[in-house]
């Protein structure tokens, strides 16, 4: 049975629990997902042929540490970097290396910055030059998709309503949707309960009550949902080698629908794309 906590009396631990966060919780999770939001502004001019995903690492981990905010990746579990580079049939994952990017390439970054206690996750595609429009299309199936799900993110709706949303904006577009990761709880904790499916049925789920604080972030394939890890544990890519794309926010539900703490600053929800 499912169970809902004020997050003021909650332990600093995922204990299965939802918690239901204040207005001055949600002032401070605002703050540390704009600090995210600003550094994903500033790679639209970065990502580019011939740039190495270590160098946007590099520029990710520098931008945080000038404005008082730590990479939440690094030294996460082991991960050794501080963000995500997940590069065409990469799902997501994907780990920084010195290996350019080229032209034609599809890329998602995603960063998640821990400032004043708060973990401020999000990520965005970003096309490297001139892209086939077979992954435009992907891109922006993706992140309506996203918007899709957020739409339905409402009190006295269910984490169901919010899959099942996505699921059949993507497969009426002729995608599908990954199934082996989602969504989650964040706040004071990286990872939290509930987990937020991008596929299922109106009206199955979790409830969602104001002050919740999760994350959507819904995975999009040009061929079929199935995944693999690789050998080094954490890079995910498509087994059948086909495109996949992703966009991720943080949002609290509010009183009457809910908050999207990580908006671009700059307008650049979608860089390189007509949408958004």
């Amino acid at each position: 049975m499912v169970t809902y906590i004020d997050a003021a009396d909650a332990p600093l631990k995922n204990t299965g629990q939802i918690r239901l966060y204040s207005k001055e919780d949600f002032a401070g999770m605002h703050k540390a997902c704009q600090l995210t939001a600003g550094c994903l502004d500033e790679l639209a001019a970065i990502v580019k042929p011939g740039v190495t995903t270590q160098e946007i690492d590099d520029f990710v981990y520098a931008y945080g540490l000038e404005r008082g905010g730590i990479p939440a990746t690094l030294n996460y579990r082991g991960y050794t970097k501080s963000c995500c580079t997940s590069i065409n049939h990469v799902v997501c994952h994907g780990i920084p290396n010195d290996k350019p990017l080229r032209e034609g390439d599809i890329v998602n970054i995603d960063v998640t910055y821990i400032l004043d206690g708060w973990h401020g996750d999000s990520s965005r595609m970003y096309p490297v030059g001139e892209i086939p429009r077979k992954a435009e299309r992907l891109m922006e199936v993706t992140y309506e998709s996203l918007m899709i799900g957020i739409e339905a993110a409402k009190p006295g709706n269910t984490t169901g309503d919010i899959g099942a949303a996505i699921q059949t904006f993507v497969e009426g577009n002729r995608f599908s949707v990954v199934r082996d990761f989602c969504g989650h709880g964040v706040g004071k904790l990286f990872h939290d309960t509930p987990n937020i499916l991008h596929y299922g049925r109106p009206g199955e789920g979790i409830e969602l009550r104001p002050g919740m604080i999760f994350t959507i972030e819904p995975m999009v394939n040009t061929g079929r949902p199935h995944v693999k890890v690789l050998s080094d544990g954490w890079t995910a890519v498509t087994r059948d080698r086909s495109l996949s794309a992703q966009y991720e926010h943080s949002i609290g539900i509010t009183e009457d629908g809910c908050e999207i703490f990580t908006l671009s600053p700059a307008g650049l929800h979608t860089p390189g794309l007509t949408i958004g």
